[in-house]
């Protein structure tokens, strides 16, 4: 699939924004009629879409776009994505391509604000190596336990999706870890590579970015539990950050859940009934404390949760077994 990429004088781009999307249609028509409603004159900025599930309605997506700002900008340009795939390769993919010696990252599912681009650089100063605009995911008034965990991660001390970064200092770090299969884990690796590399990051709350929170499908939660193997990665990578900042000790009590649960089973198959009660309500009353976390400040409607309950007592053995393969695959002692 053919890239589009039109000719524009490179001097005049200040800034190059990347978008990295993987067949959501109506959200990246959403950013792209933000993108193109910016404060920031046309001439001055282009939009790198890099298309990480390459397919011709996106190619067309794009080229609508492009025809419609041909003679005001931005410069629009299609990449497909035909190499390794997820959020770093997608991004490392666009900033290669970029012209400008600024890059500004954002995703598909994104608004930014119509000042977003002017305000970023206008905070950009010569001693900034990276500037972090203002990210804000609103929640309904009951979310659910899925929504309110995209607005945690929303809300991360830093976050690739309103992001601004010299190009030189991107070629300096080699670009984003690509072995990070979620966007997550690779914000926070680039982040703590950022740190190490004694970058300047400051933030500028008025370079605002809106990232509507959508529901989330039935069990989305068990889903999320693989993200525990690239935290053993993380963690070989980074210990002492990882610790400060991402978890300071195990879940000892998803290892306690597992424990009591293998104890249950075990004991039912031994005849054991007394060790098999005390390890059966061991189990309930841990998976019931979780349910109760989970379910503290959310929606409480009949589907919800249902959801919490069945998954509260899958996630303690999904993600100590994704952690544990983590470990393995990367040959780290995490636990």
């Amino acid at each position: 699939m053919s890239a589009i990429t039109p000719r524009t004088a490179s001097s005049a781009i200040a800034v190059s924004v990347v978008v990295p999307t993987c067949g959501r249609m109506d959200l990246l028509d959403r950013c792209l009629d933000a993108l193109t409603r910016q404060s920031l004159p046309g001439t001055s900025f282009e939009v790198i879409v890099v298309d990480d599930e390459p397919n011709h309605n996106t190619l067309h997506l794009v080229a609508g776009w492009r025809a419609r700002t041909l003679e005001r900008g931005p410069r629009l340009v299609y990449l497909p994505n035909s190499n390794e795939h997820g959020p770093a390769a997608a991004r490392n993919l666009g900033w290669r391509s970029a012209q400008a010696p600024l890059i500004a990252f954002t995703n598909e599912d994104t608004v930014p604000s119509p000042a977003w681009l002017a305000q970023g650089l206008a905070a950009f100063g010569d001693e900034v190596d990276v500037l972090c605009g203002r990210l804000d995911a609103p929640l309904p008034a009951r979310p659910t336990e899925a929504q309110r965990a995209a607005r945690q991660a929303a809300s991360d001390a830093f976050c690739v999706a309103n992001c601004f970064c010299r190009k030189k200092l991107l070629e300096s770090l080699d670009g984003f870890d690509e072995r990070f299969e979620q966007a997550r884990h690779c914000d926070a690796d680039f982040h703590f590579r950022l740190l190490a590399s004694s970058a300047r990051i400051v933030r500028a709350p008025e370079a605002l970015v809106v990232q509507p929170v959508r529901p989330a499908p039935w069990g989305a939660s068990l889903l999320r539990t693989r993200a525990a193997a690239f935290d053993a990665l993380l963690y070989k990578k980074h210990p002492q950050l990882y610790r400060e900042r991402i978890a300071a000790a195990p879940p000892w009590d998803h290892y306690l859940a597992v424990a009591a649960l293998l104890a249950l089973v075990g004991a039912l198959l031994a005849g054991a009934d007394t060790v098999a009660l005390v390890a059966g309500v061991l189990w309930l009353g841990l998976t019931a404390r979780l349910c109760r976390r989970r379910l503290r400040g959310t929606a409480h409607t009949f589907s919800h949760v249902a959801d919490v309950l069945l998954t509260s007592a899958l996630i303690p053995p999904l993600a100590v077994f994704w952690r544990l393969a983590g470990a393995i695959r990367y040959r780290v002692r995490f636990t």
